[in-house]
Parts: C-alpha cells; structure tokens; sequence
C-alpha cells in the first residue's frame, strides 16, 4: 500500500475533524505546489489568494461570491496552517464529547461565514479601516475555530486542559483569553483577522444559546452537505431486465420439470381445500388455482 493510499484510506476511515483537518491541508499543499510552479516561469502566485480570500471591499465581493467559503480554507504560511490545525484538532476532540460530527463541520462553516460577515461589515462600518478597505483580504480557518472553541468553553466552562508552562486551565478562562486577545487586536495589522475572531466567537455562542432553545443553527449547512454527498456519492449499477428480450427455450427435461412442480403446487392447494376449505386458501394460492382451471 502506497503512502497515497494511505492517505485515502485515513481520510475514509477518519471522523469528520479528521476530513476537515484533511481537507485544509490538501488545499495548503495544493497552493503551494502551485505557487512554486509559477515561480519557475518567474510569475507570481500569490494572486491565487486573492482570487480565494475574501475581500472586504462590498463591489469586490460581488464580483467573487465564492471567497466567503473558500477563505476559511486558506493558509498562507507553515505556522499559521500548523497552529490553527492544532488547534482544531484540540477543541474539535472536546467539541465531539458533546456534539455529533455534523454540528462540528456545521459550526466550522458557520463560524466561517459570520465571522466573514463580521469581518466585512466592520472594515466598511468604521472610518478607521477606510484606507485600507479597497486592497484588504481575509483568508485562514481563525474565524470558524474560535466558534468550536467557544461553544466547547460555553458548554463546558469548568473542564480543564493542559497548557504548556500553565498546567491546568479551566476552558471559560481560555475562551476569555482569546476574546481578549482578539477584542485588543482589533487596531492591529492583522485587525482584519481579529475581527474575524469575534465574529467566529459570537457564532459559537449563538450556536450554544439556540441549542439550548431546542433549535440547531447547524442544521440547514448539514442538510445542504447531505444532498451534495447524496448527489455525488457512488451508486451502485443496477441490472433490469429487458421485457423484450427473448427468452431463450426450454428443453424438454427443463418443460417436464416445470410442468411437475406446478402440477405439485396444485395438489398441495388441492388437498388443503379437503382438509381446511377453499376459504382458508391465501390470495396468491386462489390465483394460481384459477390460473390452472382456465389453462385446463
């Protein structure tokens, strides 16, 4: 078995935090190979991201209605994909103790998408960001982590976890942590980002208080990849019968064969009349009595 094989078998076999953690970093090393390639003919790949990052810019956004899904799958550099897959993998293993895989791919698009919105809306609503609103992306999965982080902390704020040189931290203080950092980032050269960060948090806890209320925020983005994977999903091939084909004849062994089991099946219908009446007969047995008095 091949390493590719591997591969394939890991991602089928693996729970859907798994396919997620796959999935982006396929597209990474997807990009980056062709970025490389471009760079050999002296031709600069990075505008790949701005083809699939999400710009903050409304006329833009227009024109690529396709980045608010696509940029929560883009990494631009090595520690920036290794931490935020780390950190999926983290709290999406908590965020499994409590919810099922749909809610935790369900939550990542959702997180992704209000964190998007969030991102957008704030770059056009503050004079702040004006100078730079026109050639300003987002791109990275920040926004939809911070929503499984923070539903995790909501739903369980007294869990602890391991934290390296802290021991022991309970998660309400890690997703306090975060929102800080995020909330005090927002005037920072990746302001764009920490915004997206609370836009994601506010998605995880819209997700938790509308669960709680017996509604699932999830549900219609489940419902949605469902029909995609129904539609694409391998059926197996079905073999009907053709009504005008020929059968071919039957041999005289085979003829007198069938004659004697159907001439047996009779008289088995025939003495269960004589020993319970032709009222105890089934629907299928009157049938085929009839069927033999008038071949008779």
């Amino acid at each position: 078995m091949t390493i590719f094989d591997n591969i394939k078998q890991t991602f089928r076999q693996g729970n859907s935090l798994i396919k997620l953690i796959y999935i982006n970093a396929g597209v990474f090393l997807l990009l980056k190979l062709i970025i490389i390639l471009l760079l050999l003919f002296n031709i600069s790949g990075e505008i790949i991201y701005s083809y699939l990052a999400i710009p903050a810019y409304p006329a833009e956004l227009l024109r690529k209605a396709w980045t608010p899904i696509t940029y929560m799958f883009l990494h631009e550099g090595i520690l920036h994909f290794f931490f935020n897959m780390l950190t999926l993998f983290w709290f999406g293993k908590l965020f499994l103790m409590y919810f099922s895989e749909k809610q935790l791919v369900g939550l990542y698009i959702v997180g992704g998408l209000l964190a998007a919105l969030f991102y957008v809306g704030t770059f056009n609503l503050f004079p702040y960001f004006s100078p730079i609103l026109q050639q300003s992306i987002l791109l990275g999965a920040s926004g939809s982590i911070m929503a499984i982080i923070i539903a995790t902390a909501i739903q369980s704020p007294n869990m602890e976890m391991q934290v390296l040189f802290l021991g022991s931290v309970k998660l309400k203080y890690i997703a306090i942590f975060f929102i800080l950092t995020s909330f005090f980032g927002i005037t920072s050269s990746n302001g764009g980002g920490q915004l997206a960060h609370l836009g994601g948090a506010l998605a995880g806890y819209l997700f938790i208080v509308s669960l709680r209320q017996g509604k699932d925020l999830t549900k219609g983005i489940s419902s949605i990849l469902d029909a995609i994977y129904n539609l694409f999903r391998s059926r197996k091939m079905r073999i009907r019968p053709n009504p005008n084909r020929r059968k071919a004849p039957m041999s005289d062994a085979e003829f007198n064969a069938n004659k004697a089991r159907k001439m047996a099946e009779i008289d088995k219908i025939l003495d269960k009349i004589k020993s319970s009446g032709y009222e105890s007969l089934s629907t299928e047995e009157k049938k085929r009595l009839f069927e033999q008095g008038n071949k008779s």
